[in-house]
């Protein structure tokens, strides 16, 4: 079912550029020849689901000191057993990574991403990320994970030195 719902959003999805065309199409080649495309333990590139998490004015967003690669990232990972959606599996993460309630998510992916993972448990193997808009309702508190350093809103024009340009990217896709 997670499968045959990633490559309807996948077949689904108009990407804005010649670049995220060329990422749709290898997804779509991935999870065609690979049953288990979904799962961590494909290799050497699985999907993931993540979420760019913008409170409700659309002013800032949340990201993570993510714990083990100690970059400030949007919020997501690897889809799980349970999942029955990519969506599902975005708004799990964020929710799960967050403590956030009342989280509301765009349906069509805002951009992709495939990556490399340098550390942890996948390293070596790519994600193929997909990257969707979720919305924070207003008035809820984070609460910082045990997969995360520190949790933080940040304005859109003061995002944390040093973050990777596909982070920016994604915040430019997201706020567009």
């Amino acid at each position: 079912m997670l499968l045959d719902d990633a490559v309807g959003v996948l077949t689904e999805w108009d990407a804005p550029d010649g670049e995220q065309e060329g990422l749709r199409l290898h997804y779509l080649r991935h999870l065609a020849g690979h049953a288990d495309g979904m799962w961590r333990e494909c290799r050497p590139e699985h999907v993931t689901a993540s979420a760019l998490v913008v409170d409700g004015s659309g002013e800032r967003v949340l990201l993570t000191l993510h714990r083990t690669v100690g970059l400030w990232l949007q919020l997501g990972g690897h889809c799980e057993p349970g999942d029955r959606t990519l969506t599902g599996a975005a708004l799990r993460e964020a929710t799960e990574e967050s403590g956030l309630t009342g989280l509301s998510i765009d349906p069509l992916p805002v951009r992709l991403s495939r990556h490399e993972i340098l550390a942890g448990g996948c390293a070596g193997a790519y994600h193929l990320d997909v990257q969707f808009l979720v919305t924070a309702a207003a008035g809820t508190a984070y609460v910082v994970s045990e997969e995360s350093q520190d949790l933080a809103w940040f304005g859109l024009d003061e995002l944390p030195a040093g973050l990777d340009e596909s982070v920016r990217q994604l915040v430019a896709s997201g706020v567009r």
